[in-house]
């Protein structure tokens, strides 16, 4: 092997030594990396590993010594620290729409990220409310032709499991969305009625492909609001939108705007209690996040959505007799 390669070899060696084999709490000393070089068949003096460290740190690595008794030399900083990847993995580990398997592959990734001892800290095992996790193993292919379609302005087709078979779709992607645990896509359909903005968990889509053809409904999201869309969709189910007053007991406040955000104005009145204005896609879920409160929330209007509230409490009380 000629000098130059064997020179690139050993500093590849030596940089990978440090990376899987120190950190601030497992240092080695100049004998010890020579001994580990040895181990992979690469010869070398004491002092040439001194210039190969200075190497190293002059190409941006950060290779630090600490003196003394027990003392030697430790990569001192990477890419991402040790909490940043247990947050990452406690992210991974969480998603129900992310299969078993994706996770620990994804998880044994990040751990190539940290040192081997470090790396043991991340097998972490986050409770997820007893939910099991998605099997879907296209998840992380469909997410990634989605945002391909979005950067290129092109349409996509999908089959999407809903009840039954799955249906084919050829729609015009926007957005991507997080909420609730999923991953869902915001986008415009016109193939069928009704027309206009809708949105798809990605996790039910399967056979995604990128289309040559433009995507359409430009007009429609030209003042698209994704937060203020988010905060109309419970649990992200659909419904007829309307404009609900929703009355609150005192204390509920934090629990409103963490909802529904800083843009409505409450209103207070004299028994304590407030009330404000809030564009809701009506549905069951809405109702159900209202009974939530037991009785500390209440639909004032309009007529129509403090009806249907009725009805399902009244429903629901039938049921339970």
């Amino acid at each position: 092997m000629p000098k130059q390669e064997g020179q690139k070899s050993k500093l590849l060696a030596l940089l990978r030594i440090f990376e899987t084999q120190t950190d601030e709490n497992h240092l080695l000393n100049v004998p010890q990396l020579v001994r580990l070089l040895e181990q992979q068949g690469i010869l070398c003096e004491r002092k040439s590993v001194y210039s190969d460290i200075d190497a190293l740190n002059a190409l941006g690595y950060e290779i630090r010594l600490r003196r003394g008794r027990g003392g030697g030399y430790y990569m001192a900083s990477r890419m991402f620290d040790l909490a940043e990847l247990k947050l990452l993995v406690d992210a991974v580990q969480a998603s129900r729409v992310v299969s078993s398997a994706t996770s620990r592959r994804l998880i044994r990734k990040l751990e190539k990220l940290c040192s081997n001892y470090e790396g043991s800290q991340l097998q972490r095992q986050v409770y997820v409310d007893g939910r099991p996790k998605t099997d879907s193993k296209s998840l992380l292919y469909s997410v990634d032709a989605l945002h391909e379609a979005i950067n290129a302005g092109k349409m996509v087709e999908f089959h999407y499991k809903k009840v039954g078979r799955p249906e084919k779709r050829a729609i015009s992607p926007w957005q991507m969305a997080w909420e609730n645990g999923c991953y869902y896509l915001i986008a415009y359909q016109d193939e069928k009625e009704p027309v206009g903005i809708r949105h798809y968990r990605v996790d039910k889509m399967s056979g995604v492909r990128v289309l040559d053809e433009p995507r359409r409904g430009k007009a429609e999201f030209a003042d698209f609001d994704l937060p203020a869309y988010l905060k109309k969709h419970f649990s992200m189910y659909g419904g007829p939108e309307a404009r609900v007053t929703l009355r609150c007991a005192a204390g509920l406040e934090d629990a409103m705007r963490e909802r529904f955000g800083a843009s409505p104005l409450f209103l207070p009145e004299e028994d304590g209690h407030f009330h404000f204005d809030v564009p809701i896609c009506v549905s069951e879920p809405f109702y159900g996040w209202v009974a939530g409160f037991g009785g500390k929330v209440e639909i004032t209007a309009p007529e129509q959505v403090r009806a249907g509230m009725k009805r399902l409490a009244e429903q629901l009380a039938k049921e339970h007799t």
